[in-house]
């Protein structure tokens, strides 16, 4: 058990330059009983230590020349892992003040914040205090005379996620760099999404010595330009600019492949209730007009566009890259079969089923009995399937809109309204249903 008075801090050391550590983070580096952190931390700890304090600050008293003179001799822990970290201190009481060492700052994408709930759940006596520092953002954004605050800030540090959508979206993108092969990856999908017109800046060693910042095109740039933990800011001088999701249908590339109306499916995703971290499994996708339009409602939106046929397969490519959506998962291959190792869906739009209906929807609620649930149908059968499968307890309490839309055409010189087929949209499911019961 932790001592009540004992204290631990989380200090966030910057770039790991003493140069650029705060002089809070100094001080209490300084005055701590006990440092911990990765080797890298540790090692700018004790260039810290060993660096003589001003003349002013000797003179403050002998307290101060008993702190750098111990320091030396102090316990300095090479680790990083939270249970580990909470070990030591439990196993340490006379340590009476702790400094855990973390690169950067706190706030910003930092181990801080898994580390200080771990803490807190085995340590719940100790006082635990958060120590800022300079992000690696903020560093290079200065590097570069301009300001962050106006970016949007994208990690892909030992993950992998999406981020062209945000660049196509904003004039500047911060992208946090270190996963294997990641400056590989950024500059491939610049190029492949015909993003030729953005200029990349790429700061790696910020801060040291050896600092190295380059800036040019994607073709401009080679994947070693972007190794190792790189900070990366990427300058669009024309971002996109809509504010909603939706799509003319004379936007997407179509081919012969059947499409959602825009109006049927304008309702369809209104009826999907998509959330800001939306999965999304579009059963069916034809050309992923609803694909796209899931995936532009958020920039954290994953969907995955299951299709089988071959020609669709390569439409949906194509309208994936022609609106830079980036978050679309092209999954080849027949429902429900190829559904079983996809992650668990929130949200389902089924638009073609195959005659599958009922083995698509059982695997859904397998994966997520809450997710919210989608259904078009146009033909007769689809909606007997889709009421067999309201008998069946597969879709409870379900809403159904049934949409026939017009739409003007010239003959001469008049107008007359042309009617296309009348759609059924069937929806049910979803969190908010179980909140009122509906489960």
């Amino acid at each position: 058990m932790c001592e009540k008075e004992q204290r631990i801090f989380l200090v966030g050391i910057g770039m790991g330059t003493e140069e650029g550590v705060t002089v809070q983070a100094q001080k209490i580096i300084r005055s701590c009983d006990c440092l911990i952190g990765a080797e890298r931390m540790l090692g700018c700890a004790r260039r810290i230590c060993e660096t003589p304090l001003s003349e002013e600050k000797m003179q403050r008293g002998r307290e101060t020349e008993r702190i750098q003179a111990d320091s030396a001799q102090r316990p300095m822990l090479s680790e990083y892992r939270p249970a580990e970290i909470a070990c030591y201190i439990e196993e340490h009481p006379e340590h009476r003040s702790i400094a855990v060492l973390l690169s950067g700052d706190t706030g910003f994408y930092s181990g801080a914040k898994r580390l200080k709930e771990g803490l807190q759940e085995r340590l719940a006596e100790c006082r635990i205090e958060l120590v800022p520092g300079i992000s690696s953002v903020i560093f290079l954004a200065a590097r570069l005379q301009t300001s962050w605050e106006d970016g949007a800030l994208v990690s892909l540090h030992g993950k992998d996620g999406d981020f062209i959508q945000t660049v196509d979206r904003n004039r500047k993108t911060f992208l946090l760099l270190g996963s294997a092969q990641s400056g590989e990856k950024v500059l491939g999908r610049l190029k492949e999404y015909g993003m030729e017109h953005v200029t990349v800046h790429a700061g790696s060693r910020l801060g040291y010595e050896d600092e190295r910042i380059i800036s040019g095109k994607p073709s401009e740039l080679t994947k070693e330009d972007l190794e190792g933990l790189c900070t990366v800011l990427i300058e669009n001088p024309c971002p996109r600019r809509d504010a909603g999701p939706h799509v003319r249908d004379e936007d997407f590339i179509r081919g012969n492949v059947p499409m959602t109306k825009e109006e049927v499916r304008a309702v369809s995703v209104a009826r999907l209730q998509l959330t800001e971290d939306a999965v999304v499994w579009d059963v069916g996708a034809g050309t992923g007009s609803v694909s796209v339009e899931a995936a532009r409602s958020g920039d954290q939106v994953r969907v995955y566009a299951v299709e089988k046929n071959p020609q669709a397969l390569e439409l949906i490519r194509e309208n994936r890259k022609r609106f830079r959506t980036d978050g679309i998962r092209i999954i080849r291959g027949e429902a429900p079969e190829v559904l079983a190792d996809l992650e668990a869906p929130t949200h389902v739009f089924v638009g073609g089923s195959s005659g599958n209906l009922r083995e698509i929807l059982s695997c859904v609620l397998e994966k997520n009995k809450n997710a919210r649930i989608v259904i078009n149908a146009i033909s007769l059968e689809t909606v007997k399937e889709t009421m067999e499968a309201v008998e069946e307890g597969l879709l409870k309490q379900p809403e159904i809109v049934q949409m026939s839309v017009s739409r003007s055409r010239e003959l001469g010189r008049y107008h007359m309204m042309t009617g296309m087929n009348p759609v059924y949209i069937i929806s049910a499911g979803g969190e908010a249903a179980d909140e009122r019961g509906e489960t």
